[in-house]
């Protein structure tokens, strides 16, 4: 029913099917035989969306004398005024303009009349009167069937007119009204287009509760069918875990829910989804996979799981894999450059081209184990690359410059504290490819890839000062001579430098006191 409509007089055409229900807004007085509706369901059906109805109770009203409009006309051969206008309903906000009782007559073309009087109680406060019919409220709700069964067993010679029934606690009157109206409708499916989903989830609710058997299949029916938002998901796994459905339709809103017994393939998901990105050969699809991905492995991500279907091992065999596919590919460059010919593609990939997606898939795992804190053993891997650090040697720079964007990483990471390596391994990795680093950081300007050079150059700066002073001097010597010789081209590591020689010198006369 349109709710403007449920305040007035009902009318329906004669050859229509539909049945009839009626509904005006009181506190119905005082009877001995109003059932109360909490006797027969111990858990009263509960709403996640809550709204107030407000509503003034009859002892506070006034007198039916104000409420007679000036203009009033008295009626031919009648004594009694007749109101210019209805008392008025709005059904949008639910709130009652008029405390007087708003009278509804419908006349049930199956024959029926309005015996049960259904008074809902707000659990914020307000009510909400249902004039219905017996036969219709007991054929679709078990509930109500037993309420109103017990009143007309105990109602036989004592002349009661209706069935009075009282629901408390509701949380949202409107939806169960409306939940209350499918009982009539002889489509149900079509209002519940009308509703939505999430509307539908609270009917499916109440539905739940009075053991209103044809409206959950319909609920359970229309939800399977739709998408959910993520609101909805979650109002449907709160009332699936209260709820118990036994529904083959019920098995198919589960299967959307959570997962069911899989087996190994589909738990190594996220493994293959790794390995499949770093072969990759579309620069778009890859960049979008790896953000995607990425985001769904940090540790803080929402879909963060107990047990995650990629572990620490399985990363460090694919940048394993990575690696050895680099040195591959560096050695098929020193080849062509020995042959004098020009290197061949591959995927309508050149060689560069190659060897760039190598090493961004490198970072990229990279920065999954640093998110993991579990990096600590690539360090050790690319300090002990022999084979790359002889090829970069002779490499042409517009390809070594590539090597250098992973020690870049490296030195990012030490120096802003995310990895803890043991002093052997900081050391191995610092002789290994610190040179390499001055040489190729004029490429790495030009080239940046998304690369901040201030943070590069304090990551680098703040890594050397992790090692002893011997070793400090060492390399700060190497640094002062390509610094001099190269200037912008070679980092700045000026502040560091000055900490060095702070260290070593300034306070030099104060360690050798000490250690006397």
């Amino acid at each position: 029913m349109d709710e403007k409509d449920s305040g007035r007089k009902l009318r329906r055409d004669p050859h229509s099917g539909r049945r009839s229900w009626c509904c005006y807004f009181t506190v119905p007085p005082g009877s001995p035989e109003t059932l109360s509706f909490s006797q027969y369901s111990k858990t009263t059906p509960r709403h996640l969306k809550s709204e107030t109805l407000v509503t003034k109770s009859v002892s506070n009203s006034p007198s039916v004398k104000s409420r007679i409009d000036p203009r009033r006309i008295l009626s031919p051969e009648r004594v009694s005024p007749i109101d210019s206008d209805p008392p008025v309903v709005d059904f949008e906000t639910e709130a009652v303009t008029s405390p007087l009782i708003v009278e509804t007559q419908a006349k049930v073309e199956t024959g029926g009349v309005f015996d049960v009087r259904l008074n809902l109680k707000g659990k914020h406060g307000g009510c909400l009167v249902l004039e219905l019919n017996s036969e219709v409220l007991s054929a679709n709700s078990v509930v109500f069937a037993k309420l109103v069964a017990d009143f007309k067993s105990g109602s036989n010679g004592s002349g009661a007119k209706f069935c009075r029934i009282e629901v408390p606690e509701v949380e949202n009157l409107r939806v169960f009204k409306e939940t209350i109206e499918l009982m009539f409708e002889d489509d149900v499916m079509k209002k519940l287009f009308k509703v939505g989903a999430y509307q539908c989830i609270d009917m499916l609710e109440v539905s739940a509760g009075i053991m209103f058997a044809r409206g959950v299949l319909h609920c359970l029916q229309y939800l399977e069918a739709v998408p959910w938002s993520e609101v909805e998901e979650e109002k449907l796994r709160s009332l699936f875990a209260r709820f118990k459905f036994d529904d083959a339709t019920s098995q198919d809103i589960l299967a959307r829910l959570y997962p069911v017994d899989s087996d190994d393939s589909q738990n190594n998901m996220a493994r293959e989804l790794v390995w499949s990105i770093t072969t990759c050969t579309d620069a778009v699809s890859r960049t979008a996979l790896k953000s995607l991905v990425k985001g769904l492995l940090c540790r803080s991500s929402v879909y963060k799981k107990d047990k995650p279907d990629i572990t620490k091992e399985d990363m460090y065999v694919v940048s394993e894999s990575c690696l050895q596919t680099l040195i591959s590919l560096f050695e098929e460059a020193s080849e062509t450059t020995s042959c004098n010919r020009s290197p061949k593609k591959e995927n309508n990939k050149t060689l560069i081209e190659r060897i760039g997606m190598q090493v961004d898939n490198i970072n990229w795992l990279l920065e999954i184990m640093l998110d993991w804190q579990v990096g600590e053993e690539f360090v050790d891997i690319w300090g002990n690359q022999k084979d790359l650090l002889s090829i970069h040697a002779t490499a042409s720079p517009m390809l070594r410059y590539e090597l250098s964007r992973i020690s870049a990483t490296l030195f990012n990471a030490l120096g802003t504290r995310k990895l803890h390596c043991c002093f052997e391994t900081r050391l191995c990795f610092l002789q290994s490819w610190f040179g390499p680093m001055l040489l190729d950081f004029g490429w790495l300007q030009r080239c940046r890839k998304g690369l901040d050079i201030k943070a590069l150059e304090e990551g680098i700066g703040q890594s050397l000062l992790t090692l002893p002073l011997r070793q400090q001097h060492i390399l700060f010597m190497e640094w002062s001579c390509y610094f001099s010789k190269y200037g912008k081209e070679c980092p700045n590591l000026s502040k560091a430098f000055q900490i060095w020689w702070r260290r070593s010198f300034l306070r030099g006369s104060e360690s050798s006191t000490m250690s006397r």
